[in-house]
């Protein structure tokens, strides 16, 4: 398909707008998380036991994850409604800016326990417009494009996460070396928070530039914008939803364990420096940067589903192979080890907009892809972390830990074999946009 030069400059902003939008929304969680791991235990829970604050720590960081249905429930329904330009500007302030307010957030010791619910409350409004973002993020780029490519193109808002980890930790990492410990525990952590508005408004200047995408023009014009999207969803295509949320679980799983939990066991358990495990996070996230589109774009030469049982047989073994080589205190076996997840997640996650998005017909796409993504959130990523420490504490090895990894993977398989074949998505596709052409 010849597009013209207007169409691909169109085509490049989205993807732009996308990538941004999702760094953004995802160096505000890295951040977060990452502080979680290693500080917030600390300053918001202080506790004579240092496991009950790092649980404690992770409750509010699983509150991100469990406040993203209600982004996908109000924002999906919206983006099938009023369109995905305007939904995607107010996830991009509101994720963005109760990011930056953590960075002034008293502590404990300023104002009590108050400093706790505070926190909670704004890793709320973190999670309800990730919620939203994901899906219309997605959306932008992917509509924009060739359905043929729709691999390459959907990948855009997976390149955020690992660019947004990447440069959180960079950040964080810096700030750790220029710092003394006091200084960063004292309020140089806060640096890290306060730059989310510096980008918020370059991804809103981006976002406002953008025209609303091709689908959704056809769907307004049409008149079949749907009025109850939520329902339609789940009375319509079941089978939809729950394919997409089970080909998220192991990913989330994977990213958690490999970019957050690694952390807290590399400090807590084998007592190593902080620093040799940020430094391997940010060589992964650093690798997924190319991974994560050159896997997209390979789904687009084979099947997705092919794609994902492979990825998820990958995901089920390589722990039981990383937690020995962890276990020298190498640092380059930690970086190995660290890199070779990253690069499996990337195998699972590249593909994912792409098959999660086209099992839902387009009218009920932001709705349906939007209620997946943060429902599956639920079950991987909001939980692993605690499932993590309470596994390591309980049993005390970390075989436990590498068996839950291999139970997600067998959930994800299931939900490969029961999505839409490339076939029966470009029928469907096919027919329901002629009939909107018709119809407007």
């Amino acid at each position: 398909m010849t597009q013209s030069p207007a169409a691909r400059r169109s085509l490049r902003r989205a993807f732009a707008a996308s990538l941004s939008g999702t760094t953004l929304e995802y160096y505000d969680f890295a951040a977060y998380s990452v502080a979680s791991a290693t500080l917030f235990g600390r300053l918001f829970f202080p506790s004579g036991d240092e496991l009950a604050g790092t649980m404690l720590a992770f409750s509010t960081y699983a509150v991100g994850y469990l406040s993203r249905p209600v982004g996908g429930f109000v924002f999906g329904r919206l983006g099938d409604v009023l369109g995905r330009k305007r939904i995607l500007v107010f996830t991009l302030l509101l994720t963005g800016f109760a990011t930056a307010l953590i960075g002034v957030l008293p502590t404990h010791a300023a104002i009590g326990g108050f400093a706790a619910v505070l926190l909670v409350l704004l890793r709320f409004a973190q999670g309800v417009g990730v919620g939203g973002e994901w899906g219309g993020a997605v959306l932008l780029s992917s509509e924009f494009g060739d359905p043929k490519r729709r691999g390459f193109w959907a990948s855009a808002a997976q390149i955020g996460p690992p660019a947004g980890t990447l440069l959180a930790n960079a950040v964080l990492a810096l700030l750790a070396l220029v710092l003394s410990t006091a200084q960063f525990e004292s309020w140089g952590w806060r640096i890290a928070f306060l730059l989310s508005a510096v980008l918020v408004l370059f991804g809103l200047w981006l976002r406002l530039k953008l025209e609303e995408t091709p689908v959704f023009r056809k769907i307004a014009e049409s008149g079949q914008r749907p009025k109850a999207p939520v329902t339609e969803v789940v009375r319509r295509e079941p089978r939809a939803l729950v394919t997409g949320i089970l080909v998220r679980v192991c990913p989330d799983v994977l990213y958690s364990l490999f970019t957050v939990f690694v952390l807290t066991y590399m400090t807590g358990k084998l007592h190593m420096p902080r620093g040799e495990g940020l430094a391997a996070v940010m060589i992964g996230s650093a690798c997924q940067l190319v991974l994560v589109p050159a896997a997209g774009a390979l789904s687009d030469r084979v099947d997705r589903r092919a794609l994902c049982v492979a990825g998820t047989v990958a995901a089920a073994v390589w722990p039981f192979v990383f937690f020995p080589l962890l276990g020298t205190r190498s640092f380059a076996a930690v970086v190995i080890g660290v890199v070779v997840a990253l690069a499996i997640h990337a195998l699972l996650y590249g593909p994912q907009a792409a098959m999660i998005t086209e099992q839902f017909s387009p009218r009920l796409r932001y709705t349906g892809s939007s209620l997946a993504y943060t429902l599956a959130g639920i079950a991987g990523g909001a939980v692993a972390p605690l499932v993590f420490t309470a596994l390591l504490a309980g049993f005390g090895t970390w075989v436990v830990i590498a068996a839950y990894v291999a139970i997600t993977a067998v959930l994800t398989t299931w939900g490969a074999l029961l999505a839409l074949s490339p076939g029966a998505v470009e029928r469907r596709d096919r027919i329901a946009l002629a009939t909107a052409e018709a119809g407007s």
